[in-house]
């Protein structure tokens, strides 16, 4: 308790040895009418000025009230009072103070109701006003924070929500700050850390991510298809003025082919005609060429390496 402190403690018990002390000088049997007088008095002096010795911590202020009207603030440190005449109501910690509050199925501006966590950190900066003009400022700042999400939310689309979270934490510090500030204290941040929505409208949501995904996909394949076509569109005009040209690539075309290791390449007779290669066996006889062409290399033993003279 912060009525009792190490230091009343210590004062007390010497006041008290000095009172036996001076008890046993005067006679050597305490219970003596003489040592009851003395003993009794020094333990009232003692109880007195251990009563009277208020130790408050760096981080605490004590708010004295004399005959119930605000006398002073004391801390930190070791300071006195009078006892019976002054009293101590409230010690007021001025560090950084951490609230979590919440709003549960709250409407948004677009009536979807949702679930919003979020932290106040707040500190009093005046222990005076914390203590005489708000009866319990730690239930006054949690329903003000609370009230202030509620006017917040309905305010605010979902999407604003989901994507601005720092737009509506700032304005959240300021309606809190404006409402607390006659109370001593300063809100310094406020940090919202979910927000929860249905499952129903976020199974929703995330089927229209996912189709504006393969929307955006299709128009870059559509795209890239115009793209090809203009270039082959360029590329055909090169051909145009040039069938010799033209024949060429047809037939590098046609010899590519027949480089994989398909046996079959279905030409029309037209563009045989066209690339003047002599007719359908013409091109039988071009494909069992390549093919012999193949099996030789296969046959054929690979040189090996030389060795060094070393080895």
């Amino acid at each position: 308790m912060k009525n009792l402190n190490s230091i009343a403690t210590l004062l007390f018990v010497i006041l008290m040895g000095i009172g036996i002390g001076i008890a046993l000088t005067f006679s050597i049997d305490l219970s003596s009418n003489e040592s009851r007088g003395i003993l009794i008095g020094f333990f009232v002096l003692a109880f007195l000025v251990a009563s009277s010795t208020k130790v408050a911590n760096q981080w605490d202020r004590a708010v004295i009230l004399r005959l119930g009207k605000y006398y002073t603030l004391r801390g930190p440190g070791i300071f006195f009072i009078i006892p019976i005449i002054d009293t101590i109501p409230f010690w007021i910690d001025i560090r950084v103070i951490s609230t979590s509050f919440k709003a549960e199925k709250t409407l948004t501006k677009d009536t979807v109701p949702v679930d919003v966590d979020a932290v106040l950190f707040w500190k009093v900066v005046d222990p005076q006003k914390a203590s005489m003009d708000v009866a319990d400022y730690y239930s006054a700042i949690s329903w003000a924070s609370q009230t202030a999400l509620r006017d917040v939310i309905g305010k605010t689309m979902l999407a604003d929500m989901l994507e601005g979270r720092d737009k509506i934490s700032v304005l959240l510090r300021t309606i809190i700050d404006e409402r607390t500030e006659p109370w001593g204290i300063n809100v310094i941040s406020v940090e919202v850390k979910d927000v929860l929505i249905p499952q129903g409208l976020e199974a929703a949501m995330s089927m229209q991510a996912q189709a504006e995904r393969e929307r955006q996909a299709r128009v870059i394949l559509g795209d890239s298809e115009r793209q090809i076509a203009e270039m082959f569109n360029e590329a055909s005009k090169s051909y145009a003025d040039n069938p010799t040209a033209f024949h060429l690539r047809a037939m590098n075309m046609l010899y590519e082919g027949l480089k994989t290791n398909a046996t079959i390449v279905v030409v029309p007779s037209t563009a045989v005609e066209t690339m003047q290669l002599g007719g359908l066996m013409s091109t039988v006889a071009l494909t069992k060429e390549l093919e012999n062409e193949k099996k030789v290399a296969k046959l054929t033993p690979k040189p090996r390496k030389s060795q060094s003279i070393g080895e």
